[in-house]
């Protein structure tokens, strides 16, 4: 395609960031996906985005399911892609949509993993003093008792936790703020870092997590520290970020049954999305039923 057409897709990325006021992260894999089918575009010959119709869609979906891209991955392409094309419609560069209407393969229901309540105190219950070791307990505890992102987590400021409310303000996805409850433990674990904390940081950084170098902790850092800790306390499965969130939702979605309550703090727009905890939940039900009716009970 010539410079005039490939110039829609920065166009695009800036109505995303800037109209939409979507993260830089998800701005990325937008251009990520809509460049691989510039690319695909190159190879068949299209030199418009006009030229494409629904039939050049479904065969540029099959050749990357060929080439052995994952039927979630390729949810994700066609979806932006689509995004992409009623930006187009709307802008009035074109008068259709060919991707309305493609499917992609259906992927299979992938379940979140989580710890169970007792996994997840061993994996908090970490020992040590020290200001990196009263971060890291910070970041954990802070983590499991609020259900953050990775990224609503480093993009917090000290100002956004409110001690005496046991609250914490937190900046989500497309730039919505929610205020979430914070755990006893997790206001002991802060209040003993804030002490610390000053060791790294200088007066004019604002970040409530901060590096020994006294900048603003990067997700890359605590995804590495959660690991770390991981490996350190003996759990047996993969430690990172999410799985605090994960874990977050289950328990509460397993004590209290309110999805409406446990979709506000998580923040998820839509509540088809939280409702992936209600199959966690459903699991932990039927293996209690497995253990304990008379009926399901396997005979020794």
């Amino acid at each position: 395609m010539d410079g005039t057409e490939k110039d829609w897709i920065d166009r695009f990325i800036g109505h995303l960031k800037y109209e939409r006021r979507l993260s830089d992260l998800t701005c990325k894999h937008y251009r990520r996906d809509l460049h691989a089918l510039l690319a695909y575009c190159d190879e068949v010959g299209i030199s418009k985005w006009a030229d494409i119709d629904s039939e050049h869609i479904r065969a540029y979906s099959g050749t990357i399911f060929r080439r052995g891209l994952s039927a979630r991955s390729i949810q994700r392409r066609l979806s932006a892609t689509r995004t992409y094309y009623r930006y187009l419609t709307r802008e009035k560069h074109l008068t259709r949509n060919p991707v309305e209407g493609v499917s992609a393969p259906k992927a299979g229901k992938r379940l979140p993993g989580n710890l169970d309540a007792d996994r997840m105190a061993r994996l908090l219950d970490i020992p040590g003093d020290g200001p990196i070791v009263d971060r890291d307990r910070a970041i954990l505890e802070l983590f499991y008792s609020s259900g953050l992102r990775l990224a609503e987590l480093v993009g917090l400021d000290c100002g956004d936790i409110d001690a005496q409310d046991a609250t914490v303000k937190v900046t989500g996805k497309g730039s919505k703020e929610r205020i979430v409850p914070v755990g006893r433990k997790a206001l002991e674990a802060l209040k003993k870092w804030s002490k610390t904390r000053s060791l790294f940081a200088s007066a004019d950084e604002s970040a409530l997590f901060v590096s020994n170098r006294g900048m603003r902790l990067s997700p890359r850092s605590v995804q590495a520290r959660v690991s770390h800790w991981g490996r350190h306390q003996g759990i047996d499965t993969k430690v990172y970020p999410h799985l605090f969130r994960h874990s977050f939702a289950s328990h509460l979605l397993e004590s209290s049954h309110d999805l409406r309550g446990v979709q506000e703090l998580l923040g998820h727009a839509n509540i088809s999305t939280t409702q992936i905890y209600t199959h966690l939940d459903f699991q932990h039900l039927a293996q209690i039923y497995d253990q304990t009716h008379p009926r399901a009970r396997r005979k020794d």
